[in-house]
């Protein structure tokens, strides 16, 4: 038997007025969805249970924080291992993420900073961490797309009702 779908066209409803109005509250989005409360919060609740959503945060934007500059730096490792780097790579304020990849490098980090000179100095404490050799870091000039996940939740309802 298939598994069930992730989301559907009512859960992808759901997902996309909390994203645009998080502070909504359950009752008013049941009357603008027209639903019955106890659906949106049952709903919710097995979307939060299957880990489709993993979060009810704010979201910050590092710049007004004053971390204008983002970079993404590509690691090489010793064979320490992913998951112990990548616990001490999280103890760096300014690394927001760490993936394991394929291709060139071990690694891709994201990271922030408040000038270019201050990047020198994320690095230099990213290399200073056991284990990782060389490093190759891109400056990101502009984005473009920014995170985003709605238009890949509105497909996988598509998709399921497909």
């Amino acid at each position: 038997m298939p598994d069930a779908p992730a989301v559907d066209r009512i859960d992808a409803a759901i997902l996309e007025l909390f994203a645009a109005e998080p502070r909504i509250g359950v009752l008013e989005a049941s009357r603008r969805l027209r639903l019955a409360r106890g659906t949106v919060q049952a709903r919710l609740d097995k979307l939060s249970a299957r880990g489709v959503v993993t979060g009810w945060g704010p979201d910050v934007d590092p710049s007004a924080l004053g971390f204008p500059v983002t970079a993404f730096v590509t690691l090489e490792i010793a064979q320490a291992g992913h998951n112990e780097i990548g616990r001490r790579l999280a103890a760096i304020p300014e690394v927001l993420e760490v993936h394991t990849i394929t291709g060139n490098g071990d690694l891709l980090c994201r990271v922030v900073a408040r000038s270019n000179a201050d990047l020198q100095r994320v690095i230099d404490q990213v290399v200073s961490t056991d284990g990782i050799g060389r490093t190759s870091t891109v400056i990101a000039l502009a984005t473009q797309v920014g995170h985003r996940v709605l238009p890949l939740v509105a497909e996988a309802a598509r998709r399921a009702e497909a």
